[in-house]
């Protein structure tokens, strides 16, 4: 099997991971039963007041289950970081035979340990592992923050990619340390 029909089914299942994502986390926000940290009687899933590891809570701050949310929270984290880390498999290929070769392999390296950590995150809901989940939250934002910076370099070393796929990665970035920023320096 040449490297070239092996990657295209690994890239429509990246696809179908970050669709996935999407959608299975809006139903996890609608089927959310109510709290915030804060408001323990405040109504559904508030995306300004609660935290996006709140969906994978087994029991809310009202002491009510929250079976459906957490499965579906962990359900497509697990499949979204299983993507990534496909992905990653596959990426370096790209730049094989480019000067981006180091940054890719190095940020695929570290992408694969990145979707680990998603994975991570599915598995330790922060209302009973609170510390091993924060942990995870920052250890997978921060090494997937390298990977983009990693990957924006390459693409830009790479004569064969259009920079504005750097743009891109380079735009994500910024939004990625934001809210990293936001995440652990920001307001409580």
């Amino acid at each position: 099997m040449s490297t070239k029909s092996w990657r295209q089914p690994v890239f429509l299942i990246t696809m179908v991971g970050c669709i996935q994502f999407v959608l299975l986390t809006f139903i996890a926000m609608l089927i959310y039963p109510g709290g915030t940290h804060d408001d323990p009687t405040t109504p559904g899933y508030s995306f300004f007041r609660n935290f996006f590891s709140d969906l994978g809570l087994t029991v809310l701050p009202s002491g009510e289950s929250n079976t459906i949310s957490f499965l579906l929270f962990t359900l497509t984290l697990t499949l979204a970081g299983l993507a990534i880390i496909l992905f990653f498999l596959s990426s370096p290929a790209l730049f094989k035979h480019t000067p981006g070769r180091i940054p890719s392999l190095l940020g695929s390296f570290i992408g694969v340990f990145s979707g680990l950590f998603y994975i991570g995150i599915a598995f330790t809901p922060a209302n009973l592992y609170s510390e091993w989940h924060g942990n995870f939250v920052l250890l997978a934002f921060s090494s997937f923050l390298l990977v983009v910076i990693l990957y924006t370099i390459a693409i830009f070393l790479n004569k064969d990619y259009p920079n504005h796929y750097a743009y891109v990665y380079f735009v994500f970035a910024v939004l990625l340390g934001a809210y990293l920023w936001l995440l652990f320096a920001g307001p409580n």
